[in-house]
């Protein structure tokens, strides 16, 4: 007989005490054009790394705003598609996954050169922190998810792939036999470009935001390998490659059947 070890055990023993409801599987990938080109397999695993991550993560509500379990399931199935080939483990080291109604206004303290202390306020629709929780906007939450190449779910669950080595910097941490020159060449000739280009004012469908610094251009560039991974394969196809290499999966080769009309 073949023992299955403690983690196994575990996994099965909570998959079977905390299973999604059908109905409210099938209502979230309905609400969810992203996933219509994933394979039954790949939904079947999906799913399983949703009822996982809901069980380990508090998704909670902030500021007076209460989370239904529909958008507390969207978030889920959107955190869990990065990682869908990776484990849930990616997302090991911190607990907690807070949702406002809408914008909301961290303050942030830095200083500058000269020592002086500032505080920033600035609206915001998404936050990871280092160690910390992912914060989310509701509203941004309910727009993501549409193949429009926008996806605030996306974006913050990148930022914390990319922090498991450290700050984010654009650089997470790399699989095996991935060679980190390529990585490096891949994203500064495709970073440069793409500011160049965003000062320019020259227009590209991937959102401009990612000019803002290497980090958010990986989150930004995540986004777009789930969301327009024909618009970002066409700009930058060897940052495409990279990408494919480190979510091992291959948004491109799904579009093309759930273009022809396949589930």
């Amino acid at each position: 007989m073949r023992w299955l070890g403690f983690t196994d055990w575990r996994r099965r023993r909570i998959l079977r005490r905390h299973a999604l409801p059908d109905e409210a599987w099938r209502q979230a990938v309905a609400a969810l054009p992203l996933l219509r080109g994933l394979t039954a397999a790949e939904l079947g695993s999906l799913r399983e790394l949703a009822a996982l991550f809901l069980h380990a993560k508090d998704v909670v509500g902030a500021a007076g705003y209460r989370l239904d379990d529909g958008l507390r399931l969207k978030i889920a199935a959107q955190a869990c598609l990065p990682v869908l080939a990776l484990g849930l483990e990616y997302y090991d080291g911190w607990r907690s996954v807070i949702v406002y109604a809408g914008e909301f206004v961290p303050e942030h303290e830095f200083m500058d050169e000269a020592g002086v202390v500032h505080r920033m306020r600035t609206p915001m629709v998404g936050e990871a922190w280092h160690r910390g929780p992912v914060v989310l906007s509701a509203a941004d939450v309910e727009r993501s998810g549409e193949f429009d190449g926008v996806n605030v779910v996306i974006h913050e669950f990148a930022h914390k792939l990319d922090m498991r080595n450290g700050a984010a910097d654009g650089f997470p941490p790399l699989h095996r036999g991935m060679s980190v020159a390529a990585w490096t060449r891949a994203f500064r000739a495709a970073y440069e470009d793409f500011c160049a280009r965003a000062d320019a004012g020259g227009e590209t469908l991937i959102d401009p935001y990612a000019s803002e610094n290497p980090a958010e251009f990986f989150a930004v560039m995540s986004e777009a390998f789930f969301e327009i991974p024909q618009v970002l394969h066409a700009e930058y196809p060897n940052v495409y490659r990279q990408l494919e290499a480190f979510y091992r999966q291959d948004p491109l080769a799904r579009i093309r059947p759930a273009n022809d009309g396949g589930v």
